[in-house]
């Protein structure tokens, strides 16, 4: 029997993405068909270069080719992606999705969540930025190690546009570069939102897969204000443990809810989930309780997205300005970038939803 493109695609559509539930072929997944006698050669085309099921879909493939096309043909699988967007071509300056890092409350590592988010990023291969939005006390410039650097301006069409600092790969604008290291932000609701826009708006940012947006801590107008201001594909919600910060979580996962901001929860992110110390990498302490986030996130209906554990070299790399998950064999770091793979995974998911289904099933969960 001759091997034909049709026969190779008919063995495929028995691999099935397991997030979007529909086979690979279906989705237009697969491409760059090649037959040479029994060698078989085509694209996979992934949501996200960050997918966790990767190599589970790869696997499956050879299988399937094996299994329904013949027993002795050699599948030569491409495992590549192209990040998805709901925005079909009205992505803000290239920017397919926006991930704003929320809690309820400060101190829960936030904006370490957030660094390391978007570090894991593209340390998989997507093109990242992050714009710290936290007017409170921006942190990026110290976690990214790019504190003396300030964005360069550039003359485009006799206009001032902005070129971002970049770190480990990272696109970075941060509110703490256009004050002094140690000078208070103070800056009203309707300021920090002018700002954040021409953050947005006049920087050359590029084509992005992810921007991640830092926001204050808590709940409240400005955080309203901020993420009406751009078009969010879907929050991260960061908790620690204990019963008052898994009380401000559910706080902010009912502001993201809410019928004027209607934004979908991506999951939530359970941070000093327990204590590992140097000498026993194997053992794990609860001191701030346990499995409070995972417990909160089945009441809520919503993914767990990662739990990391409190580990002294976490706090310590985001101070010397070197994110942990770049020590990419750690406990620590295989914990981040678990939870990156997830995020991304989530972001996919909600951009295989039709906007009208997407706005009816966040309406549903409110």
């Amino acid at each position: 029997m001759k091997i034909t493109k049709e026969i190779v695609l008919e063995a495929l559509r028995n691999v099935e993405d397991p997030d979007l539930k529909k086979d690979i072929v279906t989705l237009g997944m697969v491409q760059d068909i090649v037959i040479d006698g029994k060698n078989i050669s085509f694209s996979v085309v992934l949501t996200t270069p960050a997918c966790p099921l990767k190599e589970l879909i790869k696997r499956n493939c050879v299988n399937a080719i094996a299994n329904f096309v013949d027993k002795d043909a050699v599948a030569h699988v491409n495992m590549t992606s192209n990040v998805t967007s709901q925005r079909s071509g009205l992505e803000l300056q290239g920017i397919k999705n926006f991930i704003v890092v929320a809690s309820g409350k400060g101190g829960v590592g936030k904006s370490t969540v957030a660094a390391n988010l978007a570090c894991a990023l593209a340390m998989q291969g997507a093109r990242v930025g992050v714009i710290d939005a936290d007017i409170y006390g921006p942190s990026m410039p110290i976690m990214f190690d790019c504190v003396n650097e300030k964005p360069q301006l550039k003359k485009i069409d006799d206009k001032d546009i902005m070129v971002p600092v970049e770190s480990y790969g990272v696109k970075i604008l941060s509110m703490g570069f256009f004050a002094e290291i140690n000078q208070a932000v103070v800056w009203r609701g309707p300021i920090a939102v002018r700002a954040l826009n021409q953050m947005l708006s006049q920087t050359i940012w590029g084509e992005l897969d992810y921007m991640i947006v830092d926001l204050p801590p808590g709940t409240g107008d400005i955080h309203l204000s901020l993420v009406e201001a751009i078009p969010v594909t879907g929050a991260v919600i960061v908790s620690t443990p204990q019963n008052v910060a898994l009380a401000d979580a559910k706080k902010a996962v009912a502001m993201f809810k809410l019928p004027s901001i209607n934004i979908p929860i991506l999951g939530i992110v359970e941070n000093m989930a327990y204590f590992t110390p140097a000498e026993l990498p194997e053992n794990k302490y609860y001191i701030f309780g346990r499995e409070g986030a995972k417990q909160l996130a089945e009441d809520l209906d919503v993914p767990l997205l990662g739990e990391i554990p409190l580990v002294q070299s976490i706090c310590e790399s985001g101070d010397v300005g070197r994110p942990v998950v770049l020590q990419e064999t750690t406990p620590q770091a295989k914990a981040f970038l678990e939870m990156a793979g997830n995020v991304a995974q989530q972001v996919a998911i909600v951009n295989s939803k039709p906007k009208a289904v997407a706005a009816e099933v966040a309406e549903k969960n409110n």
